[in-house]
């Protein structure tokens, strides 16, 4: 099997990414779950711009990191000094890591519009950079910045930082689309280009050296870019969890191992670990305050889950209709969601998933369905709250008789001078025929009714308890509406062993989210009651 070594820059590039900040503990983390998965190099950070990164280095070194090498990045030594006494070079060696990455330019404009020298002085900032952390005893590995472009502009320029970087000790060679800008026809033109150019080069140049891609996402194109690479010749791809980082990102890491492990039969990291993808997945969106993209191919919510009736009907009689790979393969697992587009093999599935014994031709299945389709037509989206879903289909078979029943509710919100906001909520409802009249505050309204209805039920259903509402969202379904416009609200809401998600919508916030409290409610009784 061919191999392709895997350079993760999350800590590095990725926190160059809009409003990503790693502490340094978050840092450590994220190395552990990255060596973890098995990646072969972390790129750890610059311990030469900031205290943060110099103190990671001093701490990860205390690690048993068991699988991954810890890399130190910096830049060539600037114009007209001497290698050995550059601070940013010193700080590398200084850092304890036996692995170093340096920049350097290559394309012929940065040379002369930003580091403002001759394009002979960058050849020599090269080599005597890479000379001297060899003379240090570390590894060198050579990032070519901006090499598409440069190779554009100036060929046999782009191609001579290659070879003085080589010839100084360069043990990897990273080509670095660095505006994201190139195609991916252009990257594997390159790239097989430069792999005859190493090839021909003497051997005793270049002992076991190693040709590596870094690609930015700027057109969309990261992923596609790097693994065209690796088919080209290279065999070292850098990127990011996520894809993090600068402007519109780096090439993602989970989708760039998934498919050269699983399409092209390249090994990346060990293959037990693959179904660890979407844990790291989740982990570093959580560390780095990113939202859960649920379209992310592989480990994304949304990347096994089927829609349309007619996906649905296929998926069922055989998964490769609709489905590239096994959800499993990566940790994810397939969904069937539930709307009006579903047809009545959803509400099978749903029911069967229910443990209802439901048939095609059965009316009830065309009830639920129909029903279904209205309350979409309404507003309602049932994928995002499937135990309404439930709750619906189980009330339409009458498999459960009300809970409770409201007779009024009342929610006031008062502001006493410049004291806090205060909300109150009082509620009226009958349960197994007795009146119960309770009144509670709360953060806000719903809070207020929350508290209000459970502390009604508690006496009857003591489990309510262990329930709490963790999450609640608001959309306005018709912004030409204005203050008159439905809105949908989503709550979520979880006990010690498992999360729901229940809707309600309505033209008064209130009351839709009071529909969305109650269907949460009776979910967790019905939950409990089949226990």
């Amino acid at each position: 099997m061919q191999k392709v070594k895997i350079y993760d820059t999350t800590l590095r590039d990725g926190s160059q990414g809009e409003g990503i900040s790693f502490s340094v503990l978050d840092k450590l983390r994220i190395a552990e779950e990255l060596d973890k998965i098995g990646v072969n190099y972390i790129e750890g950070g610059w311990p030469g711009s900031n205290p943060k990164d110099r103190e990671f280095f001093f701490e990860v070194a205390k690690k048993n990191l068991k699988c991954s090498k810890v890399t130190a990045f910096s830049m060539t030594r600037r114009p007209g000094t001497k290698a050995s006494l550059d601070t940013n070079l010193k700080a590398l060696y200084k850092s304890k890591v036996s692995i170093v990455t340096i920049v350097g330019k290559t394309w012929d404009f940065h040379v002369q519009e930003v580091l403002k020298t001759t394009l002979e002085e960058n050849l020599l900032m090269i080599k005597d950079t890479i000379a001297f952390l060899k003379s240090e005893g570390l590894t060198v590995f050579y990032d070519a910045e901006h090499f598409f472009d440069a190779y554009k502009a100036n060929k046999d320029y782009a191609l001579n930082t290659l070879s003085a970087a080589v010839e100084a000790g360069a043990e990897v060679i990273c080509l670095c689309d660095t505006n994201g800008g190139a195609l991916t026809s252009e990257i594997i033109s390159v790239v097989t280009q430069v792999k005859e150019v190493m090839d021909a080069m003497p051997k005793k140049e270049k002992p076991n050296l190693i040709l590596g891609i870094h690609c930015h996402n700027d057109s969309g194109l990261a992923v596609a870019n790097s693994i065209a690479a690796v088919q080209a010749g290279a065999n070292m791809v850098q990127g990011t969890i996520n894809g993090i980082g600068e402007r519109c990102g780096n090439a993602d890491l989970i989708s760039v191992i998934a498919n050269l492990q699983l399409k092209l039969n390249i090994d990346c990291i060990p293959k037990q670990n693959l179904k660890e993808l979407i844990h790291l997945s989740h982990f570093i969106s959580e560390i780095s305050n990113t939202r859960v993209r649920d379209d992310q191919p592989f480990v994304g919510d949304s990347a096994f889950a089927h829609k349309g009736g007619m996906h649905i009907n296929a998926i069922m009689k055989n998964p490769k209709t609709y489905e590239h790979i096994n959800p499993d393969a990566v940790g994810n697992k397939r969904r069937i969601l539930m709307s009006e587009l579903g047809g009545k093999t959803g509400i099978l599935l749903r029911a069967k998933g229910m443990n209802l014994d439901l048939a095609k031709d059965d009316p009830q299945t065309q009830k639920i369905l129909k029903l279904v389709q209205f309350r979409e037509h309404q507003g309602y989206q049932f994928e995002a709250a499937e135990a309404s879903l439930e709750v619906l289909i189980q009330g339409v078979l009458k498999k459960y008789k009300k809970f409770f029943e409201m007779e009024s509710f009342k929610v006031v919100i008062k502001k006493i001078s410049n004291r806090k906001i205060i909300s109150e909520a009082e509620i009226k409802l009958k349960v197994n025929g007795k009146r119960k009249h309770t009144v509670a505050e709360g953060d806000g309204p719903v809070n207020a009714l929350d508290n209000a209805l459970r502390k009604a039920l508690k006496d009857f259903y003591p489990t309510l308890a262990k329930m709490r509402l963790s999450d609640f969202k608001v959309r306005v379904l018709d912004e030409k509406s204005g203050t008159a416009a439905k809105v949908r609200v989503l709550i979520q809401s979880q006990d010690e062993s498992d999360t729901w998600s229940t809707i309600g919508v309505h033209e008064n916030l209130i009351e839709a989210s009071w529909e969305a409290l109650v269907d949460s409610v009776e979910y967790k009784l019905l939950k409990d009651k089949q226990l």
